[in-house]
């Protein structure tokens, strides 16, 4: 991934805590059947190894779990917010008008060799611990045993678990750090009017400019 010194992000903490936060991520892989790519939702397990320990699982009938199985190195990417900035928002645009559009953007690429898993006592702790994960902010969160067991059984049945060992791991936070204290205010004050999806960006420029200016 292409990463400009003032775009780089290499703590692990903060790498962690994006996928956390944006689980749904794009499993790439390049087996036999050339390049695919899958929309999976992952855990992170910051302790089971030195970069951290990606779980998830798939359907037994898709297509990539062959590539999976072979053993090869896969490519898992996570997308955090992102936005368009249009320069109308920089301050240097009224000084010079020498500015053009970007988009700022958070995201996270992990590689690692995957661990196929068929057993379904692995199975049932992973989708058990992903579910308490995304229900554990709700009034009345949903639990896996809230349905009958022989139904989850047979769910299980037809899915298969995947184990990633990350062993290289890098994050690119690009969120105006390359522009002046006052082009950044701009952008900050430019996406908070554009509404509450804005929002979590303008936050991230706002860290990352104070950061900066430490």
């Amino acid at each position: 991934m292409y990463r400009p010194p003032a775009f780089r992000e290499d703590r692990l903490d903060v790498m962690h805590d994006l996928i956390r936060k944006h689980p749904l991520a794009m499993l790439v892989t390049n087996g036999e059947q050339g390049l695919m790519a899958n929309l999976i939702p992952f855990e992170i397990d910051a302790e089971a190894s030195t970069h951290g320990t990606l779980r998830a699982h798939l359907a037994k009938a898709n297509e990539q779990v062959a590539a999976l199985q072979a053993g090869a190195e896969a490519l898992i990417i996570f997308q955090g917010p992102n936005t368009y900035v249009t320069p109308s928002w920089y301050a240097t645009k009224r000084e010079h008008g020498k500015v053009v559009p970007t988009w700022n953007y958070v995201v996270v690429q992990a590689w690692g060799v995957p661990q196929i898993h068929d057993d379904p006592e692995w199975l049932r702790r992973q989708i058990d611990s992903l579910t308490r994960k995304q229900e554990s902010n709700r009034d009345q969160p949903w639990a896996v045993e809230d349905a009958p067991e022989p139904f989850i059984a047979g769910q299980v049945k037809g899915i298969i678990g995947v184990e990633i060992p990350i062993t290289r791991i890098e994050g690119k936070w690009k969120v105006s750090q390359n522009r002046s204290e006052a082009d950044r205010s701009g952008v900050a004050g430019g996406l908070r009017s554009e509404g509450p999806e804005a929002e979590a960006m303008a936050q991230i420029v706002d860290e990352r400019g104070n950061a900066a200016g430490r």
